[in-house]
């Protein structure tokens, strides 16, 4: 017959594995407006497919949300724009991709109290014994994947496309919201 000791021993050895996780989860943060680094998985690309059409892409972290991605995803698609050296640009394909990762954390270990017998099977919703869920909590992580096909426009097309958006105006509304905090100085 296990006794209370062996029951509590996995849970108090589990401790520090989910301290240092908890750390780790509260010290990640949004993915910055920055190029793609060879071998990572977030921020920004842009290729040119021809002379005036390129293909942009802003990819967040777990932490950032949907809104920020879009609004990087133009910021991008304008800055791309002005470094081709013009002024209007418009959308032709756009989307945002949901992905989705998924971690599975014990729940405790396995007994009468944690993993089974009373808490789940008789005192649960298990029924006699036998869970319908398993020992498990599920963690689901979604980051957002944003990209587009933008057309760069002469200022003739600009000016019949209802869609054109002016590069400098996106510049000026979302680069500042883009741009790391400056550090602070010592007074």
């Amino acid at each position: 017959m296990n006794t209370v000791k062996d029951l509590i021993r996995p849970v108090v050895r589990a401790i520090p594995l989910l301290v240092a996780a908890g750390l780790l989860a509260g010290c990640m943060t949004p993915t910055p407006y920055a190029p793609r680094a060879e071998g990572e998985k977030t921020g920004y690309t842009d290729r040119a497919l021809t002379q005036t059409r390129y293909r942009v892409t802003f990819t967040g972290n777990s932490v950032t949300p949907r809104e920020t991605v879009e609004s990087f995803l133009l910021l991008r698609a304008a800055e791309v724009t002005r470094a081709a050296g013009y002024a209007s640009f418009m959308f032709d394909t756009r989307n945002t991709k949901a992905n989705h990762s998924y971690d599975a954390i014990p729940a405790g270990p396995a007994g009468p109290y944690w993993g089974g017998g009373f808490r789940r099977g008789w005192g649960g919703w298990g029924g006699w014994g036998f869970a319908y869920d398993p020992a498990v909590d599920v963690v689901v992580h979604t980051n957002y994947e944003a990209y587009a096909e933008i057309v760069l426009l002469t200022p003739d097309q600009a000016a019949k496309e209802p869609r054109a958006i002016n590069a400098a105006d996106v510049i000026s509304h979302l680069g500042p919201d883009a741009a790391p905090p400056k550090p602070s100085q010592p007074t």
